[in-house]
């Protein structure tokens, strides 16, 4: 059924039909998975023409001069960086004091450099915005206005052909009715529900970007089949910590497990190797010698807790990290596994190497 689907109570729902006309369906189970949409901030209104989401800035009809990005997480990144390499100036404005500031620092400051380096990236952090206006010249094109506060409360102002909102989303949980059905959500609109992925009114379960956890495709699919097993009587698992996160911009990013600022937040010992692609021979002969792959250890058990990573084709190289984690597997498991030569995940041995008493080969 293609339509906007609305609870009538715990076991029917009314469906608005695209083509016109209304369904009603009753069901035993029912899973929430509506997603999540752009969120924005006090004084910004997105118009979709010249303040606009990654939504939008998928289908521009022209490439920008200039951008002016507000919010230096993975999706500001991802589109910035793709408008960037076909010429638009684009310059950032994050609250925060570096990009990527939910993964380990060293990744963040890393994609920073590069950023500026080879796409000309201009950084304005600690930087809270205030505002964002569009300017309707009687000649010429429009543009956009970004008012923010530096760090030390002066006003500042940044002008672009377009101005891309990438603070975050927010879940499509409202217009759903809820309430009707008596399904629970939170204060920032997500649904609460058990371990199990189930809601407070037994049959109506959640998945995805409206439930708790990272807002990612793949931990949605996961949590997908992990229902359908629950409804057909199984016992699925879902090991969250195991859940890699990806940033697609170039170099790759990509991360699982613990970051060095959280196990020293935990105050777990640990142990780190790190290994720079400008090290292997793979990177070298393909010219993507910017990033490295770090590895945190267990100091005493030397299981592996995180494993982070920035350089080509990292997307990929993360289901390797994956694995490790998941099976619990040591740093040197890891170090005297066989890897293909000359590959790119070499790397991923090599920290394991530099972690287990600095013994990486290619230093």
């Amino acid at each position: 059924y293609a339509g906007h689907g609305t609870f009538t109570s715990s076991t029917a729902l009314k469906v608005a039909l695209n083509a016109g006309g209304e369904a009603a369906l009753t069901a035993k189970h029912f899973i929430i998975a509506t997603g999540s949409k752009p969120s924005s901030l006090p004084g910004v209104a997105i118009d979709k023409q010249r303040i606009i989401t990654s939504t939008e800035a998928l289908k521009l009809g022209e490439i920008p001069k200039r951008m002016v990005l507000i919010g230096a997480g993975v999706i500001g990144l991802e589109m910035g960086s793709v408008y960037a390499r076909l010429g638009t100036k684009v310059t950032v404005v994050e609250y925060m004091d570096a990009i990527l500031p939910t993964m380990d620092r060293e990744l963040g400051k890393e994609m920073e450099r590069i950023l500026r380096k080879h796409l000309g990236f201009e950084f304005f952090f600690s930087h809270k915005v205030t505002g964002a206006e569009v300017q309707k010249p009687k000649k010429g094109a429009e543009s956009v206005i970004v008012k923010a506060l530096d760090k030390d409360g002066k006003e500042v102002s940044f002008e672009g052909d377009y101005c891309l909102v990438a603070v975050g989303r927010r879940p499509y949980t409202d217009q759903l009715g809820l309430e009707a059905a008596g399904v629970k959500v939170d204060a920032k609109g997500k649904v609460e529900v058990n371990d199990h992925l189930e809601t407070n009114v037994p049959g109506i379960w959640a998945i995805g970007d409206v439930v708790r956890g990272a807002m990612l495709a793949h931990k949605a699919s996961d949590e997908g089949v992990f229902v359908a097993e629950r409804i057909a009587g199984q016992k699925p698992h879902i090991a969250y910590h195991c859940i890699p996160n990806v940033v697609y911009t170039w170099p790759e990013v990509a991360a699982v497990g613990y970051t060095e600022e959280e196990l020293k937040a935990k105050g777990v010992a640990y142990k780190k190797g790190r290994f720079d692609y400008r090290n292997l021979g793979r990177a070298r002969a393909s010219g993507d010698v910017d990033g490295f792959v770090k590895i945190l250890a267990d100091a005493s058990t030397d299981e592996v807790l995180g494993i982070h990573m920035i350089g080509p084709r990292t997307a990929d190289l993360i289901a390797e990290a994956v694995t490790a984690l998941e099976f619990r597997a040591s740093a040197e498991d890891l170090a005297i596994m066989s890897h293909a030569h000359p590959t790119y995940a070499e790397a991923t041995k090599e920290a394991a190497l530099a972690a287990t008493a600095n013994r990486a080969l290619h230093m």
